[in-house]
């Protein structure tokens, strides 16, 4: 539980990132911005007139580690605050020790299901109401599409999110031909390749995960059903996530995310020129990889400590909940009051020739969350 005040002690800031195991591409990457944007604060004198530390830890995507690091973080080194995780079930395995247990803020930068609401929690990445609601009815008109097919990852992002894809799909007169899930680590997908034939599945709407997404999508690949006309959709996708497989294998595949490489604004542009500086390799600064929400996580929660003028997690809470960024990747953000979730630019991209190409700029979009229940956060 954070409870120290003392004016003279760092700022204490952990962050959680899966750096080894099969999400590691995207928790490099993490682990990259957090040290790129902690960087940038102490340059500038850091944060009430006291340094930034940066405690970093790696969960190996696992989400017992993650549990183990997140207690550590809290009980050990006392963090102002935990930042990180990806898949939804690290961030229920980091809520427990760090929430539920110690009562310390926690900001979760992922796109994701929705539906977290908690006082001590704010989400800093998209939700379905910015992806499902405005990219479904796009891709339907654009491309006359009606029949989908949702193969998944068995844990509850995938079970949340195709609820809301089965809700939007048949409001615009389509239809879910087949609903599948499978472990994690699944790598046989012959029998749902055959099933999404046979079904005469318009879309293929994945939210298999790594590891077993590379084989989903090769033995989807050789099937030809993009070959055939069929349409790839993966929400979650973007640059790191592209690099993990052979480019044609997702060929044509659709994202919709509020970052990519492709966004033009000049402040996008120049993110971007910073971080390949710094971390020059394969772990790019991404949207899907929680990049883009880490980046805003951090900066929201810095703005909220300004304002607030001290670390009193009340003041800080307080304060976090109507924060702003002006500039940001994929533009401004602005935390909606209330809900714990951001109103962000959005974009729809396509992959062509292993790159993201921006095909939608749909602009901000509300999360449209349930209002945080009201009671009183101590620190």
């Amino acid at each position: 539980m954070a409870t120290t005040t003392s004016s003279d002690r760092p700022i204490k800031v952990g962050v959680i990132t899966d750096q080894t195991g099969p999400l590691s591409f995207a928790g490099l990457a993490n682990a990259n911005v957090a040290r790129m944007v902690i960087g940038d604060i102490n340059a500038k004198g850091g944060l009430l007139g006291r340094s930034v530390e940066l405690y970093l830890e790696d969960s190996e995507t696992t989400d017992s580690v993650a549990a183990d690091k997140a207690t550590k973080l809290v009980e050990h080194d006392h963090v102002d605050v935990v930042f990180g995780g990806i898949y939804s079930s690290t961030r229920q395995a980091i809520k427990e020790p760090v929430v539920v247990k110690g009562h310390t803020l926690y900001i979760y930068p992922e796109q994701y299901e929705g539906q977290e609401s908690d006082p001590l929690i704010f989400c800093t990445g998209p939700v379905p109401a910015q992806q499902v609601d405005p990219f479904i009815p796009w891709l339907m008109h654009r491309t006359g599409a009606k029949r989908f097919y949702l193969p998944s990852a068995d844990y509850i992002w995938p079970h949340v999110m195709n609820k809301k894809v089965r809700e939007v799909v048949t409001a615009h007169g389509g239809s879910i031909v087949g609903e599948e899930y499978f472990p994690l680590d699944h790598w046989d997908y012959r029998g749902t390749v055959e099933k999404i034939t046979s079904s005469g599945a318009d879309v293929v709407f994945n939210t298999i995960v790594p590891p077993g997404v590379t084989a989903f999508f090769e033995q989807l690949y050789n099937s030809g059903f993009t070959a055939r006309g069929g349409h790839l959709v993966c929400t979650y996708f973007d640059e790191n996530f592209l690099n993990i497989a052979p480019a044609a294998h997702m060929e044509g595949l659709f994202s919709c995310l509020d970052f990519y490489q492709a966004v033009s604004d000049p402040f996008s542009r120049k993110l971007l020129t910073q971080y390949d500086t710094l971390y020059p390799g394969a772990a790019k600064f991404t949207g899907g990889s929680a990049c883009s929400g880490l980046y805003r996580g951090l900066r929201l929660w810095a703005a909220a400590v300004t304002e607030a003028g001290s670390l009193t997690q009340t003041a800080v809470i307080a304060a976090l909940d109507h924060a702003q960024v002006a500039e940001g990747p994929g533009g401004p953000a602005a935390m909606v009051p209330g809900q714990h979730h951001v109103r962000m630019n959005m974009f729809i991209a396509q992959a062509r020739s292993g790159h993201f190409q921006i095909v939608e700029s749909l602009g901000a979009i509300d999360p449209q969350e349930q209002l945080v229940a009201t009671q009183l956060v101590t620190a």
